[in-house]
């Protein structure tokens, strides 16, 4: 296929123009405002389908809202007219259509212009009103409280919340190229009212954003895992705000733990899927020789070798595993066993760990007992 997106370097227009790119769905004409317009007339004469993105949004002048909203699609809509091009046409919209205010009217002028194109020319039109739309690569202190907020934070600023009350219906930037690609292929979320809809709509407060972006920023302390659950809002608000971090700022230390055996550090705390870590020990040093109830782990011994072993606290029948990191495999640690593992390579020792639970001093659940009996 060939695509025209016009607004193509805007914050939908990059999403959308990178995935089509991806999954090499064919030719791309990309037309922004700093393109000519020669070449838009060249792009609408030839193109199998539009995605009509460019806008504007905030401008100096009040009256550029009605030019770059209705003058522009009034031009494109022309060209592709003019050359007998009845391809379908998705035209960006905004829920702000619904109000009057002069970006509202220039939208719902732009949503009536391209309607009674379709009308006329019996072309395909997709008309999508977006919500708040969030996600990376959205430019901050413009249009976007998202993208300020993720900005500001990542970057060590204050935020400036006016209202924390205050109720926000928003997007993710990947739903929205995800629907737009259904609509490519003819599968478009359209209403009963005939537009269409990105879903899923999320529905927050500024509160509860500026919220979720203090527990991100310190989660680098805490190393808490913010709610990861497919779909969840804070899945999608945590992949965003990382994408606002400076470039200097990508790494940051963790608190490693010490002594003559080597070391221990903790690398993530999860509220409900445990703890996650890694071990190093010196040649010929044993760790553990420990029990838990209702503890219990997963050694994965990524580089070195080394010995585990395990017995049951009311028994003398040891259990071994030789493992290395030539060989991946994963040693489950399960309740009721001692255990220990000793380094018997001439190297560091590496062991990627994971418990159950996140080690609380006040309910260690664990009790020494050496594997082997002296």
């Amino acid at each position: 296929m060939k695509i025209l997106v016009t607004g193509a370097r805007g914050f939908i227009g990059r999403n959308l123009t990178a995935r089509l790119r991806n999954i090499g769905v064919g030719k791309i004409y990309e037309y922004d405002k700093d393109s000519s317009a020669g070449s838009l007339e060249a792009f609408c004469r030839d193109c199998d389908f539009v995605f009509h993105l460019a806008g504007v949004n905030r401008p100096q002048r009040v009256e550029e809202f009605q030019e770059g909203n209705f003058g522009f699609t009034l031009k494109l809509l022309k060209l592709l007219e003019n050359n007998c091009n009845c391809c379908p046409i998705m035209l960006s919209s905004s829920i702000q259509a619904e109000l009057d205010n002069p970006y509202g009217r220039s939208k719902l002028a732009g949503e009536g212009l391209l309607q009674e194109y379709g009308r006329r020319t019996r072309a395909k039109v997709l008309v999508y009103r977006f919500p708040n739309v969030f996600g990376k690569w959205c430019r901050p202190n413009y249009n976007s409280v998202v993208a300020t907020f993720c900005y500001n934070t990542a970057h060590g600023r204050p935020l400036q919340v006016n209202g924390r009350d205050t109720k926000l219906k928003l997007v993710y930037i990947d739903d929205v190229v995800d629907e737009l690609l259904r609509a490519l292929d003819g599968r478009e979320n359209r209403m009963e009212y005939g537009q269409c809809q990105v879903e899923p709509v999320y529905e927050t407060t500024l509160g509860e954003i500026e919220d979720l972006l203090r527990t991100f920023r310190d989660s680098r302390k805490t190393l808490q895992v913010p709610n990861m659950t497919e779909g969840s809002f804070s899945k999608k608000l945590y992949s965003t705000y990382l994408s606002y971090l400076p470039e200097d700022s990508f790494s940051y230390p963790l608190d490693m733990h010490t002594d003559q055996r080597g070391s221990f550090t903790e690398i993530l705390r999860t509220a409900d899927r445990g703890q996650f870590s890694v071990n190093i020990s010196r040649p010929g040093v044993e760790k553990g020789n420990h029990w838990h109830n209702t503890k219990n782990e997963k050694f994965l011994v990524v580089a070195g070798k080394a010995l585990i072993q395990f017995r049951k606290p009311d028994s003398k029948e040891i259990f071994s595993y030789h493992v290395s990191g030539e060989r991946l495999e994963v040693i489950d640690i399960p309740c009721g066993y001692a255990h220990s593992i000793i380094n018997e390579g001439n190297t560091d020792l590496v062991t990627f760990m994971w418990c159950n639970e996140c080690f609380d001093p006040e309910r260690p659940d664990t009790y020494s007992l050496k594997v082997k009996q002296e």
